[in-house]
């Protein structure tokens, strides 16, 4: 009995101490405690006021007191009641040290924001203002600066569901060409041919075999051209020969050979070459003839200067397949955007690096399960830094994402874009809008 009596006197003592010390507390205004950000509350308001440019064209008019006041009506719609606000339009124009700000027009709904206030700031531009972005050319400060897109009208690809190789060579065209001295599609197989003898195939000044870039967009297969290397080409009922010597030539022109998907050189095309009914991939696209593993094999070889030997390559299946950081960095630096993640199945594995002096100058994607789902790998044999070819290789699932290719030569060779200024006088406003808030708790 007595412990029950104990329990209930602490109860009330312990009460009692709340009451007592809630009726000496002073507690904070809801304002206090969960303030208004006027700061971000202002820089929205005048992001929403210029979502169709009305603010900029507004800005820069001054004398039209309609649109100043239809201005001042939206504005007032735009924020809460208890929300009092002055905005002022500033003429931007360069000093000799510094950029001076004069005011031209100014909007209140109060003679006074109160004591507590703060306010953001927007950069609008005139109508007449052009804005270029012009990027470096690959090779202005140094050797190559050629790209090679292979567009051959008698081969065909394989690996590129939903694409033609030439309409991919076209896309890519379109992107990589304002990036390096000359872009030059490769119209045949006898102008492939001609360049893999060393050979220019254009009157274009700037054209220079060496160090060239040259990407092949029919996926995993490669045109071939007829004559000496369709007949070097096969050895033993394979045309791995051909891509052996495909390696050899990288290395002796110190090229940088782009696969955009899949299995790199797992087939040879020439329309006009292999004619016959069996000259298919047993898919039923003809003109074409399977080297199958020892492809790729074949021209890593050729790249490494070993001696040819009709062996497999084996490349791995990782799944899921993530952009690196570094690329994402350049995704945003260039404006190209694919999406951060890929699926993978034909991923060359991490020994290859050992196995043919290959170092990764660059993960376009990261590293998984011991293998590599996209990279720029560099020759460099041992005891030496001369750089003695290149490969890019995307071992993705079809279908191709050619802005891969894209980010993954700019994320390699880093040009830089150069930004213009405006191109017209007094071009660009200040508005600064001061927010205050009256009323309430």
């Amino acid at each position: 009995m007595m412990r029950t009596i104990e329990i209930f006197l602490v109860i009330i003592i312990i009460t009692a101490a709340f009451i007592i010390s809630s009726l000496f507390a002073v507690l904070p205004s809801p304002r206090q405690v969960s303030p208004l950000n006027l700061r971000r509350l202002a820089l929205t308001t005048l992001q929403t006021l210029d979502v169709d440019y009305d603010l900029s064209e507004t800005v820069f008019n001054e004398s039209d007191n309609l649109a100043w006041g239809q201005l001042q009506i939206a504005l007032s719609a735009c924020l809460p009641p208890n929300i009092v606000y002055n905005l002022t339009a500033y003429e931007v124009s360069s000093g000799s040290v510094t950029e001076l700000y004069l005011p031209i027009k100014s909007i209140s709904n109060a003679e006074s924001l109160g004591i507590a206030s703060d306010a953001a700031s927007y950069l609008v531009a005139s109508s007449n203002v052009t804005f270029n972005v012009i990027p470096e050319k690959i090779g202005e400060h140094g050797g190559g600066g050629t790209l090679y897109i292979l567009n051959c009208s008698d081969a065909n690809g394989w690996w590129i569901t939903g694409y033609t190789a030439q309409s991919l060579a076209e896309d890519l065209y379109n992107l990589l060409s304002p990036y390096f001295q000359t872009t030059i599609m490769v119209q045949n197989t006898t102008q492939l041919g001609k360049i893999l003898n060393g050979t220019e195939i254009s009157d274009l000044p700037h054209e220079n075999v060496t160090n060239a870039v040259i990407i092949n967009t029919f996926g995993e297969t490669v045109p071939i051209p007829a004559g000496y290397y369709a007949t070097i080409g096969e050895v033993g009922g394979s045309y791995a020969n051909y891509t052996y010597t495909l390696g050899h030539r990288v290395r002796q022109y110190n090229w940088t050979w782009v696969s955009i998907v899949g299995w790199p050189l797992y087939y040879v095309s020439n329309t006009g070459y292999f004619t016959g009914s069996n000259d298919q991939n047993t898919y039923g696209i003809y003109g074409m003839v399977k080297v199958g593993k020892p492809g790729l094999q074949a021209f890593l070889q050729g790249l490494d200067n070993q001696i040819y030997d009709y062996s497999d390559s084996e490349t791995s299946s990782p799944g899921d397949a993530y952009l690196s950081s570094d690329t994402l960095y350049y995704c945003n630096y260039y404006g190209i955007y694919p999406s951060p993640y890929q699926t993978s199945t034909r991923a060359l594995k991490t020994p290859i690096l050992s196995d043919f002096n290959l170092t990764v100058a660059l993960y376009i994607f990261d590293e998984a399960d011991n293998s590599i789902p996209g990279a720029v790998y560099r020759h460099i044999f041992k005891n030496d830094d001369k750089i003695t070819g290149s490969l890019l290789a995307l071992g993705l699932t079809r279908t191709p994402d050619i802005r891969l290719t894209a980010i993954g030569l700019l994320s390699y060779y880093k040009p830089r874009l150069y930004h213009s200024m405006y191109t017209a006088a007094d071009t660009s406003r200040l508005v600064v809008l001061q927010l205050g808030q009256v009323g309430g708790v």
